[in-house]
């Protein structure tokens, strides 16, 4: 099953997980990804509680685990279009269409990361419109 094989898997490389989001996010270089990575995954890591958040970073490689543990503070469960915009305002230049694509870049290789059932149960703790931001979309 998912998880099963989710849990035999070595977590992805930093490298490989930049890698991705480089591609996915069209960026020029991996510090550009990599900074998307660490503000998106601060963000998404105020929203999760619990187990799902520990088994998330369990999937993700160590640097990013931490920050997905250790996330910026959030007073409440921001819906889709301010995490966009929190995003924007974390990234020095950027702009609520390029925080979109920063979005959809990194949780799109999370989502790749997590697996369906874990993505499931992440999406469980989010307001609605988040499988969007994922790359996901659920049936409604």
């Amino acid at each position: 099953m998912d998880e099963e094989r989710g849990a035999a898997e070595v977590a992805l490389r930093w490298e490989a997980f930049l890698d991705r989001v480089k591609e996915r996010g069209e960026y020029d270089s991996l510090h550009e990804a990599e900074r998307a990575a660490r503000v998106v995954l601060a963000l998404l890591g105020a929203h999760l509680v619990g187990e799902v958040r520990a088994q998330l970073a369990a999937r993700l490689p160590e640097g990013f685990a931490l920050i997905l543990l250790n996330p910026l503070q959030s007073a409440e469960p921001l819906p889709p279009e301010r995490f966009v915009r929190a995003t924007a305002a974390w990234i020095e230049g950027a702009t609520e269409q390029t925080a979109a694509w920063d979005v959809s870049a990194v949780l799109s290789t999370v989502a790749d990361a997590a697996g369906d059932d874990l993505l499931g149960q992440i999406l469980l703790q989010l307001p609605t419109g988040y499988d969007l931001l994922f790359g996901r979309p659920q049936p409604t």
